[in-house]
């Protein structure tokens, strides 16, 4: 399956649930009046647009629409398509530049950081790179013992320390141990303690402080794991996870799994941080690049939409029939 086969077929729920119920909405409006924008806000945040994105997209939506004199309800879709695409801005691919680059991951337990660094390593290795991960959320014996699972299935080496070790003491030997085997990128695992923001953010400020001096010069990611099935929540941790580090970019994971795939827009347009990888399935090939525009042709495609709505029409056909 292709890239953008994928990405379609990860967005299936979403398309059913929010797209499709647009959609429903056009057709049942003969002509376009505040109601009919009123409905269409309230759609979007039910498919988790968030309140501020939907507000911003019918704002614009109702000045389009004036401008270019659009009178049919139906010609609505392909102006919102439109807008959602200047949202997402431009892409932001890792910054990979350096021999080694440092990629930080972070996010709550639970997100999907150790599926996504193994995923990860997966990639880059089958990329020709030399990847190296250090174990630095020694909160957790389980998370190491897990990410060693996933780094042997990989096939890259893991740095790790004892259970309760200090998380810096085992970036500062994963970078040196990186120099001196000319590795291409290490990746550091950390804890996901957000409930204690302080202790996280000293813990974090400690890690950056080792980087800075051992990998000085080199390129460098902060990445936010968030669980695109939790929705307007990981909005919410993103914000906060913004107080205590430098994000420089977003995987969201498991949004093959949601009907909430709306959550994508509405980090782009309000935490203005890039989505750089998005998880579309279990398997170790599943993490991919993030293409704004593929995702708004997918999120979007008529094929796609025309589809669910036959397969509407045939269940009703079907129920009438009993």
């Amino acid at each position: 399956m292709g890239l953008f086969a994928k990405i379609r077929d990860g967005l299936r729920k979403t398309r059913d649930s929010v797209i499709k119920g647009m959609r429903r909405l056009l057709h049942s409006f003969t002509k376009i009046d505040e109601a009919l924008f009123e409905q269409l806000e309230e759609t979007m945040i039910m498919g988790d647009m968030g309140a501020e994105t939907a507000m911003q997209i019918c704002d614009t939506l109702r000045d389009r629409v004036k401008e270019r004199g659009i009178t049919d309800p139906d010609d609505i879709m392909g102006l919102i398509q439109e807008i959602v695409a200047e949202m997402m801005g431009e892409d932001a691919p890792l910054n990979l530049s350096t021999k080694p680059s440092v990629i930080l991951v972070i996010g709550v337990n639970g997100a999907g950081k150790t599926t996504t660094i193994g995923k990860l390593c997966n990639q880059l290795k089958n990329e020709g790179k030399q990847v190296l991960v250090a174990a630095a959320d020694t909160f957790r014996a389980a998370a190491i013992d897990q990410l060693a699972v996933w780094t042997d299935r990989a096939g890259v080496t893991l740095v790790r320390h004892a259970e309760g070790s200090d998380p810096a003491a085992v970036v500062y030997d994963a970078v040196v141990a990186a120099k001196a085997r000319g590795c291409d990128v290490v990746i550091c695992d950390t804890a996901g303690r957000l409930h204690n923001k302080k202790n996280l953010m000293q813990e974090l400020a400690k890690i950056n402080r080792v980087i800075d001096r051992e990998a000085e010069g080199c390129a460098r990611e902060c990445l936010l794991v968030l669980d695109a099935t939790t929705g307007q929540n990981a909005v919410n941790q993103a914000r906060l996870f913004q107080e205590v580090a430098p994000i420089t970019g977003i995987v969201l994971t498991k949004l093959d799994g949601t009907a909430k795939g709306g959550i994508v827009i509405s980090i782009c347009n309000e935490l203005k941080i890039p989505v750089k990888l998005i998880g579309v399935g279990e398997s170790i090939d599943d993490l991919q690049a993030f293409s704004s525009k593929d995702f708004v042709e997918a999120l979007f495609d008529r094929e796609a939409v025309a589809d669910i709505e036959q397969e509407d029409g045939e269940n009703a056909v079907d129920s009438g029939n009993e």
